[in-house]
């Protein structure tokens, strides 16, 4: 436990970060994530309070943290809800209560002047921040730059908004659920399990519940299936997860009693 907590600092807007916490790496590029503001030519200082967490194999470090409103960090994967078209872009909202960002008509796989998707305001995509400057609007894409294909991302179907994400009701095409930004961040790691601490939905599928998900950075996560209850099931088990911050074993414990009930 000391050791963890060595390697995750709490740190607290505008403190000095030292330097022995800050990964280096001959090849790759520093990578900033959220709640971090270089300031030239070499300071790092946090802009919100939580645990500096450093990813040493990718040569990236972000402050972890729970509370306030999402701030978008190039890279990040997102779920949007388009709020309007106008000439070459879509508007899309990540957050209550922030600027739209815009989503370029042509950042889509196949996607041209004379063919070009035909989404409506209410319509969820699943989006990367391409763009995130302080000082503009964020920009996404559904595309890979350098593959052109959409590698996942794009439209998610008329879905409905659950509890924490918006007011809706209805099944589908799938639900859309709040989660905190800390949550959304664990889901996301490429071994949520070890370096997360979130088995849920790993032991929901082995459980032989059928669905697919995608996690937006910005504390959502939309849940599908052939299913409603599997929808709700998978929904109440990561937001639950969330709130009570339920250790692994709490987490299938939980699983087993969702599973128990809709069987």
């Amino acid at each position: 436990m000391a050791a963890e907590a060595q390697r995750r600092p709490f740190v607290l807007p505008g403190d000095r970060i030292d330097n022995s916490l800050i990964p280096s790496h001959p090849k790759k590029a520093l990578r900033l994530g959220p709640g971090l503001r270089h300031i030239p030519p070499n300071e790092l200082v946090p802009t919100v309070a939580g645990q500096l967490v450093t990813d040493w194999r990718k040569n990236s470090i972000w402050v972890e943290y729970n509370g306030g409103r999402y701030i978008p960090s190039q890279g990040d994967l997102v779920i949007g809800t388009v709020q309007k078209t106008s000439g070459d872009y879509l508007y899309v909202s990540l957050a209550d209560h922030t600027s739209n960002a815009l989503l370029p008509s042509l950042a889509f796989e196949s996607a041209s002047k004379k063919m070009r998707p035909n989404l409506v305001p209410g319509q969820l995509v699943y989006a990367r921040v391409s763009l995130a400057n302080r000082h503009m609007d964020p920009e996404l894409e559904c595309v890979s730059p350098a593959t052109g294909k959409a590698d996942g991302l794009g439209p998610l179907g008329n879905s409905t908004h659950a509890a924490g994400a918006g007011a809706g009701a209805g099944m589908g095409m799938g639900m859309v659920y709040g989660v905190s930004l800390g949550m959304a961040r664990r889901l996301l790691m490429r071994r949520s399990a070890e370096e997360g601490g979130v088995v849920v939905l790993e032991e929901l599928g082995a459980a032989g519940l059928a669905f697919e998900t995608a996690v937006g950075r910005n504390g959502r996560i939309w849940v599908n299936s052939e299913s409603t209850k599997t929808v709700l099931a998978v929904g109440r088990a990561v937001q639950e997860t969330d709130e009570k911050n339920l250790s692994v074993e709490q987490q299938k414990k939980l699983v087993r009693k969702l599973v128990k009930e809709i069987s």
